[in-house]
């Protein structure tokens, strides 16, 4: 069984800083992707950004592009997700995923992590 754990959500103010960590265990393939969704009151869940296996492939929702950065350790199993000048529509709960199949559907979702920001 897999699990996957975020942390390191929380309560900040426009323009501040966070980083999400995304823990994995259990049984995983060899190789897999993984990515960060979240979802805000009211709203769908939606796509915040992905990365490969090995680091190369990575994609962003436009709403982030250039504010944050994914990047993934796979010794540890573990997917970051470092966001800058967070702003109140960042507001969400944060989703870690992993093993994307072909169509674009990710096998393992973690139970999220609140993110609030206050402006």
């Amino acid at each position: 069984q897999v699990q996957l754990v975020e942390s390191g959500g929380g309560l900040v103010q426009a323009g501040d800083s966070l980083r999400l960590s995304c823990t994995a265990s259990g049984r995983l393939p060899t190789i897999y992707s993984m990515g960060w969704f979240r979802q805000a009151p009211g709203k769908e869940r939606g796509f915040v950004a992905s990365i490969s296996w090995s680091g190369v492939v990575i994609n962003y929702a436009d709403s982030v592009k250039g504010r944050f950065t994914i990047s993934r350790d796979n010794a540890k199993k573990a997917v970051y997700l470092q966001m800058n000048s967070l702003n109140s529509e960042d507001t969400a709960v944060y989703y870690c995923a992993a093993e994307r199949n072909p169509a674009g559907q990710y096998k393992y979702w973690g139970q999220g992590t609140q993110v609030t920001v206050s402006s």
